[in-house]
């Protein structure tokens, strides 16, 4: 155990982790020079397209050091916010980070907050300055910086270059001299921890896990303890580009397992492997069940392909543990799944997947937050769904989730982030300078606020230069009103919002414009309504389509013509009442895209 060495790297989003871990692998061979391409152990077409990484990838490397060999086990974490789940559960199979800071950028609000993650489970962190060869980097000023933040040496910073290869060589070392081996006991009932499964078509689900104590051999009897299910362990290996089968697994390592789980219930990330004959005492502890920030509908176009879309969403909760569904039914789309997420990119990537990896068709409500209704005899309500709340009779007030946001940004975009914020509802708490080119702001805001499009708004007025991360607070009062829209008369639940008061004028009229662009015209008039309870905000009207009923009166008496425009006006009001009105998907997406 004293040769091995479990670390991983965190970093804000963009500052060149996958980069750096392909020049760990190169550097280790452990990946040969034909199989050797950018982002290498990310393996999805999606990560590779947006240059970002949505699932940690654990991988083993041999290195040797001062004629002794050692193993590494890296794991590559993501760095956006909405994927910070991913990194909490690496981290948590970790002793120490390597923590790489852009020297073009400097810290931003990510690196902070993975930092804190990091340092409360305990691991060593070794500072890397990324980036050193570009123009614009700033090696010094970024060395002040992370002094200020950590309070550790100049000397202990290691600079770095995961392009070009430069300084790479000096981190492995450090890795060893810094990075505590792991601690654990091979003679003592076996404990080990699941940090990540993902589901094969073949052979079932596969359980990333990490052996606190004890040993796995092939063909033990083991159990899960959370979920008390027993099975074999059919096979048992380390990640490297391949499984590699192995006979014994020992304590301080990290391996998968292979039971044959044919069904996504029966594992649970976070969950603890022990022996069936030799339990240990009790389950690791320190991993909290994912909280949900956005909550959206999923439907499938068809309803015949229900049971498909909750196969899909079962094995994709295996690969994305922080993905939370049930079953839910509406009456404009039909039966569907009430999905929650941990951000608006995550619900972003979880659609993508859906549809490439699973072939589904899917239509996406409005995404929305989770809200607390106070009814006025006493009784308090969970409300997800706008559908859910309460008639406005009955209710007393309604409580919405506040967040605590971190921007990071440069002084001169200070007075243009506030003035975004303000109109958010936010409320500046503090301002403080962290270096003479660099401020951090403080905010309390509505997460409601930030769901739609705060952070592409913020990325755009700072010229991309501001960096946005937060966390949930508390619950608060709000005067918040259950927005409806109504075709015909009818509402259609899947567009209804709960929004403060204060906005429902302005998003109730923009939204009936947005829809009477995308709603196709119809043999019938269209009345596209906003409501507040009994009363209508806004409406928009799209005319019918008109067939040229007087075309044949060459001339003659008017009474002709009007005889045969009433018989028309007849024949439309009747349809009306009968005709349905179609709504393609891209209406149900224009909402998300109100502000564009």
């Amino acid at each position: 155990m004293d040769y091995i060495r479990n670390f991983c790297i965190i970093a804000h989003i963009d500052h060149g982790k996958s980069t750096l871990a392909d020049r760990l692998l190169q550097l280790t061979n452990t990946v040969s020079e034909r199989d050797l391409q950018a982002q290498t152990l990310d393996d999805m077409d999606l990560e590779r397209e947006r240059g970002i990484t949505i699932k940690s990838h654990a991988i083993q490397m041999d290195y040797e050091y001062q004629g002794k060999k050692y193993i590494f086990n890296l794991i590559d974490t993501p760095g956006h916010v909405d994927f910070s789940y991913e990194v909490s559960r690496s981290l948590a199979a970790c002793e120490g980070a390597l923590l790489l800071v852009d020297a073009t950028q400097g810290i931003q609000a990510q690196t902070i907050s993975n930092l804190y993650l990091a340092i409360e489970n305990g691991l060593e962190i070794i500072p890397i300055i990324n980036k050193i060869d570009m123009d614009g980097a700033m090696v010094e000023e970024v060395k002040d910086q992370i002094v200020d933040l950590i309070g550790c040496k100049h000397d202990d910073i290691l600079e770095a270059s995961g392009k070009t290869g430069l300084g790479v060589d000096k981190i492995l070392p450090a890795v060893i001299e810094r990075i505590p081996a792991p601690k654990g006991n091979e003679s003592e009932p076996l404990q080990a921890l699941i940090f990540d499964s993902v589901f094969n078509s073949f052979r079932g689900v596969i359980a990333y896990f990490r052996v606190l104590n004890g040993t796995i051999k092939k063909g033990d009897k083991v159990k899960f303890v959370n979920t008390g299910k027993e099975y074999h362990a059919d096979e048992i290996g380390i990640m490297r580009m391949t499984q590699e089968p192995r006979s014994e697994i020992k304590a301080g390592d990290i391996g998968y397992i292979i039971t044959g789980i044919k069904v996504s219930r029966e594992i649970k990330v976070g969950d603890t492997i022990t022996h069936v004959n030799k339990p240990c005492l009790e389950s690791i502890k320190g991993f909290e069940d994912v909280k949900p920030m956005v909550f959206a509908g999923i439907y499938p176009i068809d309803n015949d392909d229900f049971e498909e879309l909750r196969d899909s969403l079962e094995k994709l909760q295996l690969n994305d543990a922080s993905l939370v569904w049930e079953p839910e039914t509406s009456l404009a789309l039909g039966f569907g799944f009430r999905c929650g997420f941990l951000g608006l990119l995550h619900l972003e990537i979880i659609q993508e997947r859906l549809e490439r990896e699973y072939d589904m068709t899917i239509i996406t409500t409005v995404p929305n937050v989770t809200y607390f209704a106070y009814t006025k005899s006493g009784e308090k309500l969970t409300v997800n769904n706008p559908t859910d709340l309460p008639d406005p009779t009955h209710i007393d007030y309604v409580e919405e989730p506040y967040i605590k946001a971190q921007v990071i940004t440069k002084p001169e975009y200070v007075g243009s982030i506030m003035k975004l914020c303000m109109d958010k509802r936010g409320i500046l708490k503090n301002q403080v300078y962290l270096s003479p080119t660099k401020i951090e702001l403080q905010f309390e805001m509505p997460l409601a606020e930030i769901v739609f499009d705060f952070y592409d708004q913020l990325k755009s007025i700072s010229k991309g230069y501001a960096s946005f991360d937060y966390h949930m607070s508390d619950y608060r009062e709000s005067d918040l009103v259950k927005l409806d829209i109504k075709l015909n008369g009818d509402n259609v639940d899947a567009f209804s919002a709960l929004i403060h008061r204060s906005k429902a004028y302005h998003f109730g009229s923009r939204l009936c414009e947005k829809l009477k662009e995308l709603i196709p015209r119809q043999q019938f008039v269209i009345a596209i309504q906003a409501a507040i309870g009994a009363k209508i905000i806004a409406r928009e009207t799209i005319s019918a389509m008109r067939k040229d009923v007087t075309a044949k009166c060459y001339g003659g008496d008017i009474s002709r013509k009007r005889k045969l425009l009433e018989k028309q006006k007849k024949g439309k009001k009747r349809m009306r009442q009968v005709g349905n009105v179609e709504v393609p998907q891209q209406a149900f997406m224009a909402v998300l895209k109100l502000n564009d």
